[in-house]
């Protein structure tokens, strides 16, 4: 159970986190010092920061859960990640820091209008505060199980921490937290595999009692596109949601900007990439562990497994409470904490900035950080009552909220492909062709609240979820270049 020990390694843990985001603050004069660090910020914990910021609680949670439950083959997303690392530095970065902006979307404004950007940067704001309420009520759950408090004060805990030093510190404490933040998740996985290796006789035995029970299987070479756990689906295909994350969202944009130039920009990239990876192996292997913990060497009980009681999802939480020492049950406790404010922080901080310099579209000064500041407060509000809407609605709410927040993924690619390689396209037939697809995925999936819906395409080909992306961004571009062709041929014709 949760003991003193525990309670005061994770007091340790919440009060190390505002010191340091509020340490960090010193030296902001401007709004390049409180956005982007001055520009000057070192690539290594801007890489650090890079990963912290893309892996969540619901990934420290859920990627042990997937391998207990089937295997490790979305291992394979990390090959995607590579590829998308490639064409965001050579494609993506230099042109940011070509163009001077400090913010991703400032750059839709200098190829097409202010329009195109607002929009952008509204459907950013849209995708990210629904991502960020499911960030934060994932791991709460889980929390308040463990914590024995109520989930609304377990996101509460979360995210007024989050709130606190991101407001006051800006962009370096955001950056330096999630420096001590990775430590401690990682750190917490690290301890976590230890103690199951133990307790299970031995890495050589977790690894040769894992293989035999197929949870090491990492690779399918089907081209099926209904199957996600390929390497077509969630390796090559993948990459497209890769590099729209990579490549348009702020949260990754602003960490690019902030460093001295291109080369440290892409030195952080590649940062981020080799520790991901690293971080996939271990939280692969802390799945596989904990099948052969419980169900092959049976080392302690699990209760039974059951879609209504106790579910994959819980066996990690459940270990974390019965299966470690006092003291390290804190820290990984702490871990999941961790993993949550981090991705909160980001995200406030990304959204002050998005509304201030693309939705506002106000110069740079004083009184930006004063409005940032505030869009920050309002932002960290807003996905906090997400988080809330989605503990009295879980199942169906997260559900919905994944199918809005994979509308925007590949629109958003689009716009910024169009604007690298067809900036001469009217904002129009630019707009018009987004809208087009983000339509296009209905024809693939199931749209929330109409339960009767059934997608007319899936009768002759089923896509899964990597695939998503790529099918709205390909029709965004296609529809772009077709609206304005007839367009000009209108023109054309009307002269």
């Amino acid at each position: 159970m949760f003991g003193i020990i525990d309670w005061l390694v994770l007091a340790a843990y919440w009060g190390l986190s505002i010191f340091i985001g509020l340490y960090a603050a010193r030296g902001n004069r401007s709004f390049k010092d409180y956005m982007l660090g001055g520009g000057s910020m070192p690539w290594i914990p801007v890489g650090i920061s890079l990963i912290a910021t893309s892996v969540s609680a619901t990934t420290l949670l859920g990627v042990p859960a997937d391998v207990f439950d089937v295997d490790m083959s979305l291992i394979m997303t990390n090959v995607g990640s590579f590829l998308s690392i490639l064409v965001v530095g050579f494609l993506f970065i230099p042109r940011f820091r070509k163009y001077g902006i400090q913010s991703a979307y400032e750059l839709l404004e200098k190829t097409f209008s202010r329009s195109v950007r607002r929009v952008a940067a509204v459907f950013y704001a849209m995708h990210l505060v629904l991502r960020t309420g499911i960030l934060l009520f994932a791991p709460s759950i889980v929390l308040a199980s463990i914590l024995q408090i109520p989930v609304w004060v377990a996101i509460l805990i979360s995210s007024f921490a989050a709130i606190l030093y991101t407001w006051y510190g800006g962009f370096k404490a955001v950056v330096w937290t999630d420096v001590m933040q990775f430590l401690v998740f990682f750190g917490g996985g690290v301890f976590a595999l230890f103690a199951l290796a133990k307790g299970i006789g031995g890495f050589g035995e977790l690894a040769t009692l894992a293989a035999e029970s197929k949870k090491s299987n990492w690779f399918n070479g089907s081209l099926d596109p209904s199957n996600a756990r390929t390497l077509l689906s969630a390796g090559i295909v993948y990459a497209v949601l890769e590099i729209a994350i990579r490549g348009c969202d702020q949260q990754f944009v602003q960490r690019y900007l902030s460093c001295k130039d291109v080369k440290a920009a892409n030195r952080s990239s590649i940062l981020s990439m080799v520790l991901g990876l690293v971080v996939s192996l271990l939280f692969y292997w802390l799945g596989a562990a904990l099948f052969v913990y419980y169900e092959v060497k049976k080392v302690a009980p699990l209760p039974p497994i059951s879609p209504n009681s106790f579910t994959v999802n819980d066996v990690f939480p459940y270990f974390i409470v019965n299966g470690l020492p006092t003291g390290l049950t804190g820290l990984l406790v702490a871990a999941i904490y961790a993993a949550a404010m981090s991705s909160i922080s980001s995200a406030i901080h990304a959204l002050g900035n998005t509304t201030e310099k693309d939705i506002l579209c106000k110069a740079s000064g004083q009184e930006s950080i004063a409005r940032t500041k505030i869009c920050i407060v309002l932002w960290g509000i807003s996905g906090t009552l997400a988080a809330f809407i989605a503990a009295s609605q879980a199942g169906s709410l997260l559900k919905n909220a994944l199918f809005f927040t994979g509308l925007f993924t590949g629109p958003l690619l689009a716009l910024f492909l169009l604007s690298f390689f067809a900036p001469r396209l009217r904002s129009f037939s630019v707009l018009t062709g987004v809208i087009c697809g983000m339509l296009s995925l209905l024809l693939f999936n199931k749209i929330p609240f109409i339960l009767n819906y059934v997608p007319p395409l899936t009768k002759f080909i089923v896509f899964s979820w990597p695939w998503n992306p790529l099918i709205s961004c390909t029709v965004s571009v296609g529809m772009a270049f077709f609206v304005d062709f007839f367009a000009k041929l209108h023109n054309f014709k009307k002269n």
